[in-house]
């Protein structure tokens, strides 16, 4: 009778033997599963690598995979775009960029190395941000209306752009034609080495997008004295809109996304988008990137391409009634 009754019960042990080990597989290979890269267009230390590094953490969470942020600096993301063309469209490369490397490079170069509608395939969205107009700790203006009254009586102000041909480049050459400032752009390789100038007060003042500046602005090493968008924003609440200050026409806000290779599956573009949407429904992820000076919200794939479409419509005629010729 103790015979019979051990077989069930030896039966059972050996089951949940097998389970547990099943289970132990399960995790091990989720934990060893493929390196996933996601590669930055800038340097460490600005505002987009932050942003990279904010997701990385829950990313690997939510994939079961390890993710590590990849910096390929250059061109004002072009080199990680190029980058990203050219490589295999396996779903372990997907690109994190802003607006600038996916919808103005290719309008403000003839041949920027690849074509974003061609060469890339959408992934998500995560954000949208504004730029903000930001003066260094040194200049005596406070305000904006201060800094128009101060510039104007410099024989010329340089303002620091975080590449060339960018967004925050027209901006400057609008401003100075709206205020009859004589500016002119210091471009350079990211926002990280252009705050290091502007808090060495080696420039006077920047254009950049509030991530850039902002934990420099609360340390009140720098002031952001004026922001672009339809409103202000929840971040810096007492920093007022170009729109406010007479400058309207300039609220369509620039957003960040998610890129792979053409010819990367759909089954792990979708499979990332998701992980993304479960890392920016995380209380703290979004926490740390509204504290940023971002405004959170996940589109799909559909929604960014349709974004990136509408985005560089509206700055493909600002740039041409600039008299900017691609180079």
């Amino acid at each position: 009778m103790s015979r019979i009754s051990r077989r069930p019960l030896l039966r059972s042990v050996l089951g949940a033997a097998l389970i547990a080990a099943g289970a132990l597989c399960g995790t091990a290979h989720a934990q060893s599963g493929k390196t996933i890269k996601l590669m930055v267009g800038f340097p460490p230390g600005g505002g987009t690598d932050a942003i990279a590094r904010i997701l990385a953490e829950p990313l690997k969470d939510a994939l079961g995979a390890t993710v590590v942020v990849d910096n390929k600096p250059g061109a004002g993301g072009q080199i990680a775009g190029q980058a990203l063309k050219a490589a295999a469209p396996d779903g372990t490369t997907f690109f994190l960029s802003h607006d600038h490397s996916i919808s103005i490079l290719p309008l403000v170069m003839k041949n920027p190395g690849y074509e974003p509608a061609k060469d890339f395939v959408p992934v998500a969205g995560f954000a949208t941000f504004v730029n903000a107009f930001a003066v260094s700790g040194g200049t005596p203006a406070k305000s904006f209306n201060e800094y128009v009254a101060w510039g104007g009586k410099q024989a010329k102000g340089a303002v620091g752009v975080p590449a060339p041909a960018s967004v925050p480049e027209f901006l400057v050459k609008v401003i100075g034609t709206k205020y009859k400032l004589d500016l002119v752009s210091a471009p350079y390789r990211g926002s990280a080495p252009m705050m290091a100038d502007m808090l060495g007060n080696q420039i006077p003042a920047g254009v950049a997008s509030i991530p850039d500046f902002i934990e420099n602005h609360k340390a009140g090493k720098l002031r952001v004295v004026a922001v672009l968008g339809d409103k202000r924003q929840a971040a810096l609440p007492d920093v007022p809109t170009f729109a406010e200050l007479g400058l309207a026409g300039f609220e369509d806000m620039p957003y960040y996304g998610i890129f792979a290779p053409a010819g990367t599956p759909p089954a792990e573009i979708e499979r990332f988008g998701a992980a993304l949407q479960k890392a920016l429904a995380l209380p703290d992820v979004r926490e740390k990137l509204t504290n940023m000076g971002l405004t959170v919200g996940f589109s799909s794939s559909q929604q960014l391409a349709a974004r990136e479409a509408a985005y560089a419509k509206v700055w493909a005629r600002i740039i041409k009634d600039s008299g900017f010729v691609p180079q």
